[in-house]
């Protein structure tokens, strides 16, 4: 359904079939954004994209645009709409400043394989390279951290510009495209015929599939005594996550995700054995020094999940299945590379891999697991501190949810804490920044999200740091009465960075306490229901009362100033290394 939010209500509207026939450049822009299914997007106006708010004021029923607060509001929250939908996310904006102030999130769409088509506008043709008022190179600045780009100059060459970024955004690895339309390209009349781009010799989004190369996978992970699986988003982005389970069913192989993969699969399901990484759980970073075979799927060896990589995983003979050729054997030598789809990789695979039960290799998995709970999950879970942690926090919700909502994290502490104790069973529930980690993602990506899914219930969790680099969104969220529950979680530090200068600066806590205004006062303002919790007998009432309520609801916890994020595998040390305190 198709929707705009304005004083907390939800009003139905339809699509239409894109006009055809003569019109301006700024008119086609939105015809051919029409033309690929858009009926949302976000943005903000400016000088020389002016003409194209001109002919969206014509498309209201068809075309909502949301008015962010910031540029760099609307392009997340375009990421979270496209993560938590599977669609192409889209947003606008202005020459110069605008176009600037979309890179931070074009950067981290890049590096986390999120579609987007952003559209900027920019000085007139004959004003390119002189400096112009508001004039910056966003080709050559973007072009190092988008999947495509091109600068549009003509009306008529706007239909297959608009066509060819949508193709280019969603097909294969997804990534962020950007088109830059001078402004008497806007103005210029074009005979529109939209077309929707279906190929190009030089791009080839979906490798042919090996089957020589299945038949080697199968035969590795056949002889194997110790196999273990990582998965990471691409499960996600190839819609696989049922030829993902019925594979680990079939072979009965442990599995351990990455902050992206998490939510491909149940949190409960018995082979799931949790999260790599640094702040991983203890089981899979220890054992992956220990399994004979290592499959990959879906996921890019970063140095988060490898510590040390000359001391990751030398035992294991490494099978990878990638889309992406460039990230196979790129981190990690792969024995065996299944370079296609994940979805049918998987389908291919799981006919040939023969049913096995690794009941005494996963038994490793559990002990090391109970040792984790006893050392680490219990004291965070079930705390005799004063003060309540960030962990127990987040389980509250957990025991008062249904493990369905869609949880939208910022970048820190509460993140890790966040992928290690939420609960998930639907696929996309989880949305976070992972490889660029940008602050200030959360509350932006989490409007977006909602907008996206709105029967969903939106749950945005913040530390006090990343909160104050986007709250202006919170005129979004009021504006267009966008339901997310915002739990910020404040310990007046920027805290992962304090918890690094703890165990390696000697405590020397450089600008990273934090003097934070009255968030209750500045978030009331918006017209948000707030509360702030500062006692753990609070806690209960306090999160039922954020779940129950109908419309955005904010709630403040107060927690622990100096806890930190454990286990950990600190900065250049193998995944063996991995500490519980």
């Amino acid at each position: 359904m198709n929707f705009k939010m304005n004083n907390m209500k939800a009003i139905e509207v339809k699509n239409t079939i894109p006009k055809q026939g003569l019109m301006t450049g700024s008119q086609a822009v939105v015809q051919s954004i029409i033309a690929e299914g858009v009926d949302l997007m976000f943005g903000y106006p400016g000088g020389a994209i002016m003409p194209v708010y001109d002919a969206l004021y014509d498309v209201e029923q068809e075309l909502t645009h949301v008015l962010a607060r910031h540029e760099q509001g609307a392009v997340h929250a375009a990421q979270g709409y496209a993560r938590a939908t599977g669609k192409v996310g889209v947003c606008i904006a202005t020459s110069g400043p605008g176009a600037t102030n979309l890179i931070t999130g074009i950067a981290d769409a890049q590096i986390d394989s999120t579609p987007l088509v952003c559209i900027t506008g920019q000085v007139a043709s004959h004003l390119l390279g002189t400096d112009a008022f508001q004039e910056t190179d966003v080709v050559g600045i973007s072009m190092p951290v988008t999947k495509w780009n091109f600068q549009v100059t003509r009306a008529e060459e706007i239909p297959l510009a608009i066509a060819k970024a949508f193709y280019i955004a969603r097909s294969g690895k997804p990534g962020p495209v950007l088109v830059d339309i001078t402004k008497d390209a806007q103005f210029e009349e074009v005979d529109f015929n939209y077309v929707p781009f279906t190929g190009m010799r030089s791009y080839r989004p979906k490798p042919k599939l090996d089957l020589d190369s299945v038949k080697a996978a199968a035969k590795l992970i056949n002889s194997a005594k110790r196999p273990f699986i990582l998965f990471g988003q691409g499960i996600i982005l190839s819609k696989a996550e049922q030829e993902f389970k019925a594979f680990i069913e079939k072979t009965g192989i442990p599995a351990a995700w990455t902050i992206l993969g998490l939510s491909a699969l149940e949190s409960d399901h018995y082979l799931n054995v949790g999260m790599l990484g640094m702040h991983g759980n203890y089981a899979p970073n220890k054992l992956t020094n220990e399994c004979d075979v290592l499959i990959a799927i879906g996921m890019r060896f970063d140095d988060r999940i490898t510590g040390d990589l000359g001391r990751y995983a030398k035992q294991a003979k490494v099978v990878h299945l990638e889309i992406d050729p460039s990230e196979v054997s790129k981190n990690v030598h792969a024995d065996v590379a299944v370079i296609a789809d994940a979805k049918e990789a998987l389908f291919e695979l799981s006919k040939i891999v023969e049913e096995n039960n690794h009941s005494e290799w996963l038994n490793k998995f559990r002990t090391l697991e109970k040792e984790e709970y006893v050392e680490v999950i219990e004291n965070e879970l079930y705390p005799s501190a004063e003060k309540m942690t960030m962990g127990e926090v987040i389980n509250e919700i957990n025991i008062q949810s249904d493990h369905n909502n869609i949880v939208v994290t910022d970048v820190g502490q509460h993140q890790m804490m966040s992928c290690r104790y939420f609960k998930f069973k639907q696929t996309k529930s989880m949305i976070t920044s992972g490889g660029l980690g940008t602050m200030g993602f959360c509350l932006p990506a989490a409007i977006g999200a909602k907008m996206g899914q709105p029967n969903k219930q939106v749950v945005a969790v913040v530390g006090d740091g990343g909160f104050q680099m986007t709250l202006q969104e919170l005129g979004t969220m009021f504006q267009y009465g966008v339901d997310v529950k915002i739990v910020v979680l404040n310990n007046e530090f920027l805290g992962m960075v304090r918890q690094w200068q703890e165990m390696f600066f000697e405590k020397r806590y450089a600008s990273t306490t934090m003097v934070n205004p009255n968030f209750q006062t500045i978030v009331s303002g918006y017209g948000i229901t707030t509360k702030k919790v500062e006692n753990r007998d609070e806690l209960a009432d306090a999160i039922k009362e954020m779940l129950n309520h109908k419309g955005a609801y904010f709630l403040e916890a107060i927690v622990g100033k100096e806890n930190n994020v454990f286990p950990m595998v600190p900065t250049g040390a193998s995944v063996s290394e991995i500490r519980l305190k």
